[in-house]
């Protein structure tokens, strides 16, 4: 098992490249070192928190916390993306619509995600107690073998 069979990453990995390049070929010069900066390096940290976050998802806490840094992650890149798209620096409204809308989703599943995480955290694994060797799927086990 691998984070690279979470669908959140693979959209997030999608997205990291897709922005890449959009701020290197498709901004004003001036703001491939100002926002263009920062919308990558925002974007890789969704990325990398969801690897941080998996590689630590036995200490349940660590990797709630590296979601949530995810997810702020996300909400930053959304609005570096809008300021871009606001002030004029993005002129293509096509691609400026296909990346809100993709960002949208990996917040939406992000939280969702962290939902399921936190309440797997909070109830933990259910167990047959006259066997405790069979152990009922979580929902996160499910989430993350898809």
């Amino acid at each position: 098992m691998s984070y690279r069979n979470l669908e959140i990453w693979k959209l997030s990995r999608s997205l990291v490249t897709d922005i890449h390049k959009m701020s290197l070929t498709r901004l004003p010069k001036f703001e491939m070192f100002e926002e263009g900066t920062q919308i990558r390096r925002s974007m890789k940290s969704v990325r990398s928190n969801i690897v941080e976050g998996y590689g630590r998802r036995r200490y349940k806490a660590d990797f709630i916390h590296f979601l949530t840094y995810a997810q702020s992650s996300c909400d930053e890149t959304i609005d570096h993306l809008e300021i871009l798209f606001e002030t004029g620096s993005l002129t293509d409204e096509p691609l400026y619509q296909d990346l809100s809308k993709r960002l949208d989703e990996v917040g939406r599943k992000l939280n969702r995600f962290t939902q399921s995480v936190e309440a797997d955290h909070r109830t933990g694994p259910a167990e047959n107690t006259e066997n405790p060797a069979s152990r009922i799927p979580h929902p996160v086990t499910r989430l993350i073998c898809k």
